[in-house]
């Protein structure tokens, strides 16, 4: 009897010790879980805090050098490419979004779809808003732009298309490529469809999407890639980094190269990066 008694104390002893162990190693594990998760939390609310823009890949019009604008130029095969690689290189840095936002333009749209696919996010929501296309190049839409140089001068030629304030001449309805009548914007009042536009007329449609749509989406935490165009992109980094006038006719927006603009508390830019 003594002899099971002393078994029976050292084995609950034992059995204590295990226990205790037990405890120790659980307790262990979930402040290790908090940890992570609070790591997590923090890269999450970093990634919350940032916004990848993205110009599409080459259009067949890119690829003409044509003036293009609202014109509905489908992606090269240099373009799909071009998209890809983006799309890789997001993926290699383990890049999450929440949702896009795009333009109604096919050469945006099929380049956000790519990255997507490259991503294996083809799930997120997308939202194509009008507010995101190219700036309208009115009369100039379809015309080459080598052929204008030597016609009228680089010089001029730049302002066409770098300047704040220059607005080209309106398009006429019975031109090929007045928008008017395309079925994506027939729930636009026809006012609102423009027949031309200056970059400054760009920026005030760009701002009000950014303030209404994207901000509502960061505000909830979302993170967000966009997928626009040159002109859309250079308008709404002029706001959001207060580029002058002069200052954004020398900014150039490279095709298919993601941009991270890291943003502080409030939501405003404080670095932008061309991710390669």
């Amino acid at each position: 009897m003594n002899a099971m008694l002393i078994k029976s104390i050292f084995s609950k002893k034992k059995s204590k010790k295990c226990s205790a162990k037990r405890i120790c190693y659980y307790k262990l594990k979930n402040r290790m879980s908090v940890i992570q998760n609070t790591v997590n939390s923090i890269y999450k609310t970093l990634d919350n805090r940032s916004v990848i823009i993205m110009r599409h890949g080459q259009s067949v019009w890119n690829e003409k050098n044509l003036f293009t604008g609202w014109e509905d130029a489908d992606l090269t095969e240099i373009g799909r490419l071009e998209a890809r690689k983006a799309g890789q290189l997001l993926k290699q840095m383990k890049m999450q979004f929440d949702i896009a936002h795009c333009s109604l333009l096919r050469r945006a749209i099929k380049t956000l779809w790519i990255v997507l696919e490259e991503l294996e996010q083809e799930w997120i929501p997308v939202q194509k808003d009008w507010h995101l296309n190219e700036r309208h190049y009115g009369q100039l839409t379809g015309l080459n732009k080598i052929e204008m140089e030597k016609k009228h001068g680089a010089p001029t030629v730049k302002k066409w298309r770098k300047s704040y304030d220059y607005k080209p001449e309106l398009i006429d309805e019975s031109n090929t490529y007045w928008n008017g009548l395309d079925q994506r914007y027939a729930d636009l009042e026809k006012s609102l469809v423009p027949k031309s536009e200056s970059l400054r007329e760009t920026l005030f449609r760009v701002k009000k999407y950014w303030d209404t749509e994207i901000l509502r989406d960061l505000k909830l935490g979302k993170r967000i890639i966009i997928s626009a165009h040159g002109n859309s992109i250079r308008a709404l980094l002029m706001y959001l980094e207060k580029i002058s006038a002069e200052e954004v006719e020398e900014v150039n927006i490279p095709r298919a190269t993601p941009i991270k603009l890291q943003l502080d508390d409030s939501f405003h830019v404080v670095s932008r990066s061309f991710l390669t």
